[in-house]
């Protein structure tokens, strides 16, 4: 029996093996923009741009956003990103105002993509994947960069950068209500371009993420709580990414479960990963990771787009050939099944039936599981 997500994921990871993009000492390309900061030895960390040996417009390669709405396979992902490779240099998370932070800001800022040319001090090799953030390619000390043109920022960026008065989760969550990307949003955090001027610092990439999925998602939730209760069931279902998405939306106050089972990805292995929240939401860090925020960001936008209040589970299947790739994937995996038809049900049996039907686990195992199936609580549902 495997023991913990990141027990598990860590084994996935070693049994990966791709083809990263193959250079020299030194690259010329557009970068989408893209930047990678680390979280090793925090708070001195690696820092520094994506690049590809590609010119012109390469933005597709860090717009998660426009991965799945536009049709690319799980394949077209990893090739993409592994031809970006990874310059780095250690920087303190303070050091906000220093010259690479200020190149890597021009990078992240950004409205287009943006031509760099870099050397590095020995030729970039590896990969990286991870569960939590996109995959890049090789990586490697930078011994130079220089951007070969001016950029050109995102106004709605640049109006943030500037106003050094303004505190990180308020930038965020007008950002976020101005329509920019999530992914833009976070990129700009983790190079220290928000907040007040005293309290600004580089944050793990990783961090990032999940800090606006966060911070955006609780923005929405409190506005939720507002709304009238949704009076039926909808069950609503995507199967992409060799993952397949059951979202249940229910007629109570908010409560939310996200239920992930990983089944014969390493082998003949069947293994469950799980985490709740009730009304009053939650203080410690998800044990499930990430995908626990981006998936609720998602489903706080249905519910906001509703103007109604839900309870919601989320049964997350993933199969053979699955492929870690960020939790970008969850959380456009269920916006995307959120915006079609639901099936509508008046009782809480007849909708776990249906959704017994959609999963490749019995719905017992999950009922075992789960808290929110596996107590007492069904007795509110069940009419």
């Amino acid at each position: 029996m495997i023991k913990g997500k990141a027990v598990y994921l860590n084994r996935l990871y070693s049994k990966m093996k791709f083809k990263s993009v193959e250079i020299g000492e030194s690259i010329s390309g557009a970068s989408p923009p893209a930047i990678f900061v680390g979280r090793h030895n925090y708070p001195r960390v690696f820092v520094g741009p994506l690049i590809p040996p590609q010119h012109g417009d390469t933005q597709i390669m860090d717009l998660p956003e426009q991965w799945i709405i536009n049709g690319k396979t799980v394949e077209d992902v990893v090739n993409f990103r592994l031809c970006l490779v990874r310059g780095k240099e250690t920087l303190n998370v303070k050091d906000v105002y220093s010259k690479p932070v200020q190149t890597l800001q021009e990078l992240a800022l950004a409205k287009k993509s943006l031509e760099v040319d870099a050397e590095f001090k020995k030729k970039p090799r590896g990969g990286f994947f991870h569960e939590d953030v996109p995959p890049f390619g090789p990586s490697a000390p930078l011994k130079e960069i220089k951007l070969a043109e001016n950029p050109k920022w995102n106004l709605q960026l640049e109006k943030a950068y500037y106003d050094t008065d303004l505190k990180a989760r308020d930038a965020m969550i007008e950002l976020y209500e101005k329509g920019l990307f999530v992914s833009s949003i976070q990129k700009a955090l983790s190079v220290g371009a928000f907040g007040l001027e005293k309290n600004r610092k580089l944050v793990p990439t990783r961090w990032s993420i999940t800090a606006v999925d966060d911070t955006i998602s609780l923005y929405l939730l409190e506005k939720m709580k507002t709304y009238p209760k949704l009076d039926h069931y909808q069950v609503y279902e995507i199967n992409t990414f060799n993952n397949r998405f059951v979202i249940l939306l229910m007629p109570t106050e908010w409560r939310y479960e996200f239920l992930e089972a990983f089944i014969h990805v390493l082998g003949k292995e069947e293994v469950l990963f799980s985490d709740f929240e009730f009304y009053q939401g939650r203080k410690d860090y998800a044990s499930i990771g990430g995908c626990y925020y981006s998936t609720r960001l998602a489903i706080m936008e249905k519910l906001e787009e509703m103007k109604m209040q839900a309870g919601a589970i989320v049964f997350r299947e993933s199969y053979p050939g699955y492929i870690p790739t960020g939790v970008w994937l969850v959380r456009e995996c269920v916006r995307e099944a959120l915006r079609k038809i639901p099936a509508i049900f008046f009782d809480m049996n007849s909708a776990l039936s249906y959704i017994s039907s959609r999963l490749w686990l019995p719905i017992s195992r999950y009922k075992q599981q789960s808290i929110l199936l596996g107590q007492n609580l069904l007795s509110e549902f069940v009419r």
